[in-house]
């Protein structure tokens, strides 16, 4: 019996913004599946006008999992995640650890596919994800704004200034065509208005 899909469903009860109040909480499954959403669509971009040859398909299944590790150590807040070089490094052998128990749930005729998922080496994928990861915390921020909770109004500066930092134009495109649709009503979105 492999107990692999039953802790991957575990993702729904890591919550985000640990330090944060939030008008809605988020948990780590949904803002995964936003993240695929959003890094396949980085791909396509990419790949439609910025003659990259990424495979989009293989970035969202990678995207959809790059949280994986956090079922079993939590969603550590970024002020404390990246505090100094040493927490860093010490919280990346952390995460490196889970990943390897989390692998070692499924059978072991399926671990060597899902090694390249749980465990993305440095490359333009990976960039693409945590590029996607960053603009899922900007439009968190944005939909708290959006409320009226001002406890976002700072970390949405802070991450919309990493953002227009990122050279990708990937990135760029995606903020100038598909961004000011979060601030639309459902009225507004559907063209009703």
């Amino acid at each position: 019996m492999s107990r692999f899909f039953a802790m991957m469903a575990r993702m729904k009860y890591i919550e985000r913004w640990g330090l944060m109040r939030s008008s809605r909480k988020e948990n780590i499954q949904e803002h995964s599946l936003q993240t695929a959403m959003i890094a396949h669509m980085l791909a396509l971009i990419g790949n439609r006008f910025f003659d990259k040859h990424y495979d989009a398909d293989s970035i969202a299944v990678k995207a959809m999992y790059h949280e994986s590790s956090e079922i079993l150590t939590g969603d550590l807040p970024t002020p404390i995640k990246y505090y100094n070089a040493e927490i860093k490094t010490a919280y990346k052998a952390i995460e490196s650890a889970a990943t390897k128990q989390i692998l070692d749930l499924l059978p072991e005729d399926f671990r060597e596919d899902f090694l390249p998922i749980l465990t993305v080496p440095d490359s333009e994928e990976k960039k693409l994800i945590k590029y996607a990861d960053r603009l899922c915390a900007y439009l968190k921020c944005v939909e708290e704004v959006q409320t009226g909770n001002r406890e976002f109004d700072d970390a949405m500066l802070s991450i919309k200034r990493d953002i227009d930092a990122i050279s990708a134009p990937e990135v760029k495109y995606f903020t100038e065509h598909f961004v000011e649709a979060f601030t639309m009503t459902l009225d507004q979105l559907r063209g009703q208005v």
